[in-house]
């Protein structure tokens, strides 16, 4: 039995249990304090990316051309309902029945004290032909209403302050054309540029459209297709694309070297006609006519490409947190064992002293990743802080050989847990297997402690 005054080995383990849940406390504090510095890296980083040019959208061509049609309605007039008809100006939209478009992407790092921001410039060529359909009568249209001559070609860009370089170049059946800001198609909030043409062309023929303007942007660029048939090609040296939206690249190659996808979308696929009548400008409203596509919300008629950067430190500090129970729980665990196996008494605030330097080790990853990343970071903070633990264990356990396990036992379990935030998709089973491993050690190692003092020295345990 235990000494009186002497706390049982249960009693013990109740103080463990308890020290143990206080630090959950600056446990949790630590977790907010990795969200609150992601928030400020994310801010610092739209600061530095600030006049770059922000995500961007690309869309179009579009081919927007007047068309006059009969409106008509009912008037009272000296008590009599009277019918009147006018003559209005529609728009008609004209999509193209095909579209090649090649965008290159040259990615850039840009620094501001220890935050980084991922930005690039895109480079944007391509060509287009149009066609009215044979039908065109079912659409209520006829072809001698249509103002040829007042047409317009427009392209999106969802923020054009990024525009740089040469100025865009658009020819519609090898004529230059003039550009004017403004009335971009798709969604792009009407972002863009637009050009003033003829297209008699299209009187029973097809016409044809060359484009390349240079942009700035950072974080992902998406293409709103339009076409009957959307071929997008995109390169870059970038070796972490992201792949997002609606629409998937048909091919892909990914390597260290950087990046090459095509996409193929259809106008069946986007859910819309190569044709459409509206309203007096209709072609500059096409975000909102494309989110009512099948009920599918904005972005699911897009193809997206992201610039990741690979690693978030940030995500990596927050995982690693969620397993300072297991750090502390095995370390807490080690100690029990030498209190009440090896007769080395261990006060509660020596418990406490040492969660405060376990806890302390997320803090030190947390400031180190920031300025010299996440492996050295880990390298740096787990040598401190096994140095500092086992150090204070010799005086505790007062034995340098013990102390030697308890360093032991945090090498293994910071080993552990890096290859825990290395290996995502095994982590829970690898912790599971771990966890069953320590309760078997700690069941054989415990079997014969009498937890609540009551056994008498005479007392022999029942073999089985």
């Amino acid at each position: 039995m235990a000494a009186k005054g002497e706390r049982t080995p249960g009693g013990k383990l109740i103080i463990v249990i308890l020290i143990g849940l206080a630090l959950a406390i600056p446990l949790f504090s630590v977790y907010l304090m990795s969200d609150d510095r992601r928030s400020q890296s994310e801010t610092a980083r739209a600061s530095i990316a600030e006049g770059w040019g922000g995500p961007q959208t690309i869309a179009g061509p579009l081919l927007v051309i007047p068309y006059l049609d009969q409106a008509t309605e009912t008037v009272s007039e000296g008590g009599r309902q009277v019918t009147k008809s006018t003559s209005v100006w529609r728009a008609l939209t004209v999509a193209p029945e095909v579209a090649a478009i090649d965008t290159r992407i040259k990615p850039e790092r840009r620094t501001r004290s220890i935050y980084e921001a991922v930005v690039y410039e895109a480079a944007v060529q391509g060509q287009a032909r149009f066609a009215l359909p044979a039908d065109l009568a079912r659409l209520g249209v006829a072809l001698d209403s249509i103002a040829f001559d007042r047409a317009e070609i427009r392209f999106g860009l969802a923020d054009a302050r990024g525009l740089f370089g040469p100025p865009p170049q658009v020819a519609a059946d090898g004529r230059p054309l003039v550009l004017q800001p403004g009335k971009g198609p798709g969604d792009t909030g009407g972002s863009g540029f637009f050009a003033r043409l003829d297209a008699s062309a299209l009187r029973g023929g097809t016409l044809g459209a060359t484009f390349s303007y240079a942009f700035r942007g950072n974080g992902w660029l998406t293409l709103s297709p339009q076409a009957g048939d959307t071929r997008w090609t995109v390169a870059s040296p970038w070796p972490h694309p992201s792949f997002q939206g609606g629409f998937l690249p048909a091919t892909r190659q990914v390597g260290a070297d950087g990046f090459t996808a095509t996409w193929r979308v259809g106008n069946l696929a986007l859910g819309r006609a190569l044709v459409t009548t509206g309203g007096a400008d209709a072609g500059s409203d096409d975000g909102a006519a494309r989110r009512g596509y099948l009920g599918a919300e904005a972005g699911d008629r897009d193809a997206r490409v992201t610039l990741v950067q690979p690693v978030d430190l940030y995500s990596q500090v927050n995982r690693a947190v969620k397993y300072g129970f297991l750090f502390i729980g095995f370390t807490f665990l080690a100690f029990l064992m030498f209190d009440v196996i090896a007769g080395v008494r261990v006060a509660g605030a020596e418990y406490l002293l040492v969660g405060a330097g376990l806890v302390l080790f997320f803090v030190l990853l947390l400031a180190l990743a920031e300025i010299v990343g996440f492996t050295a970071a880990y390298l740096i903070a787990s040598a401190a802080i096994i140095a500092q633990i086992g150090a204070y264990s010799a005086a505790v356990l007062k034995s340098w050989r013990r102390a030697w396990y308890i360093g032991g036992l945090l090498i293994a379990l910071y080993a552990v847990l890096y290859v825990l935030l290395s290996l995502e998709a095994y982590a829970l089973l690898i912790g599971a297997l771990m966890l069953f491993v320590a309760l078997g050690v700690v069941m054989y190692a415990t079997r014969r402690i009498d937890w609540g003092g009551r056994r008498d020295d005479g007392d022999t345990m029942v073999s089985a």
